[in-house]
């Protein structure tokens, strides 16, 4: 039992660890949840994710990589040391710096978002500690930079909202001309190594730490799904859609962009939309006792947009969106039967908008996150997508992040 790969995956609230042998074979897993969204949090977890391993895996371990939330960035000085606060992968503050933005990056580009990347490294400018600023890190970035000292990388999932091109693997001219360009980090592969290990972790001194990736790719990655065709949807916080596509589908008037996939992209975008508005009126109790009381092959006349605030990014782009949760019945069930259909219309749509932006005919849906293990939510996306929905082969982003140090990139 030799060449063990470590996944570690940090998401909204909580950290994850993987632990994998050569094959893919879940040897030990652990999660750590409750996390403040501070640098000092999650290195914290990060140091306890690894402390937690079985002492006779840890010599075993050579490869790791880790995956983070995307768009979470952090700005540091050469050390590694953060200079300010990092704003998560929904702060919408930069919406004061888009006018500024958009005087440099050609019209449409993915980065003219509010919660880009991009947008928040022209925030960073007016906060303090910008002047001691040498290196704009993400979140999975950062972590990286911990375990093996070298501030500085990054990978082409976690950059693309910087405005890296994964197709030409550079940044455009434009990008290059800034006057705080220096700040970007270098981008490689997913998977690519980037050092070994400091040592005191407890692994073994050659433990190689590789290029991370986000999230939702890393979700991607563990669930199977590699063919044009294949689907992946994450049902966690919020709702997740990822097609595999020969094509690079791009539309930031609706939220669509692509990563990168080895040689194919995977296409999709997310919406605001998703377990949070379901958990904002259910207990979880509450939603398993209800969907039983539901016929999911009765469609609900209910139409809502079920937003917990103003904005959407996918399949609809509006950062004015206004929630659309009325009229609501007495009947908790019927309600709770609106959400879902509502739910269900909202993915089928954005499905929908890849197919006619140019992306392949959805083959079969693959399901992660918390909303896949409701059958009747299941029943009902079905009736909506008409193609096989049925969970991943792997639900946990921290799998992914394992198999792709396993792999040493994407094939």
């Amino acid at each position: 039992m030799s060449c063990l790969a470590l996944g570690l995956d940090f998401g909204t609230s909580g950290a994850r660890a993987v632990l994998a042998d050569p094959s893919g074979k879940i040897l030990w897993q652990t999660r750590q949840e409750g996390l403040a969204p501070t640098c000092r949090a999650w290195h914290g977890a990060l140091l306890n994710l690894i402390a937690a391993l079985p002492i006779p895996f840890k010599p075993l371990v050579t490869r790791l990589a880790i995956a983070g939330t995307s768009a979470t960035t952090v700005l540091c000085d050469g050390a590694g040391r953060p200079v300010a606060e990092p704003l998560l992968y929904n702060d919408s503050r930069a919406q004061v710096c888009l006018a500024e933005l958009a005087q440099v990056a050609p019209p449409g580009h993915l980065t003219l978002s509010a919660t880009s990347s991009l947008a928040k490294l022209f925030w960073y400018r007016s906060q303090p500690g910008f002047g001691e600023a040498r290196h704009l890190l993400h979140q999975a970035d950062w972590l990286a930079a911990c375990l093996h000292g070298r501030p500085g990388w990054s990978d082409w999932h976690n950059a693309l909202k910087l405005g890296y091109d994964p197709a030409t693997e550079t940044y455009p001219a434009w990008l290059r001309a800034l006057p705080f360009a220096h700040l970007l980090p270098q981008v490689v592969a997913p998977g690519t190594p980037l050092g070994t290990v400091l040592p005191d972790l407890g692994l073994c001194r050659d433990c190689v730490v590789c290029a991370g990736t986000t999230d939702s790719m890393a979700a991607l990655i563990a669930s199977g799904a590699g063919r044009p065709g294949d689907a992946v949807t994450s049902l966690g916080s919020t709702l997740v859609l990822k097609l595999v596509s020969e094509q690079r589908l791009e539309d930031n008037a609706s939220g669509v962009y692509s990563h990168r996939l080895g040689q194919d992209w995977a296409a999709g975008g997310a919406s605001n939309c998703g377990g949070a508005v379901l958990r904002h009126f259910f207990s979880d109790l509450e939603l398993v006792e209800l969907s039983t009381r539901i016929d999911p092959e009765q469609p609900s006349p209910l139409n809502y947009y079920p937003l917990l605030r103003p904005g959407e990014r996918f399949p609809i782009h509006d950062p004015h969106l206004d929630p659309r949760l009325e009229p609501r019945p007495a009947d908790p069930v019927e309600f709770l039967h609106g959400l879902l259909e509502s739910l269900a219309r909202i993915e089928a749509q954005g499905y929908q908008k890849l197919q006619a932006l140019g992306g392949p005919p959805v083959v079969q849906v693959l399901t992660a996150g918390g909303g896949s293990r409701n059958p009747t939510w299941t029943h009902i996306r079905q009736r909506h997508l008409g193609v096989p929905v049925r969970p991943a082969d792997h639900q946990e982003a921290a799998y992914g992040a394992a198999r792709l140090a396993a792999l040493g990139g994407l094939v």
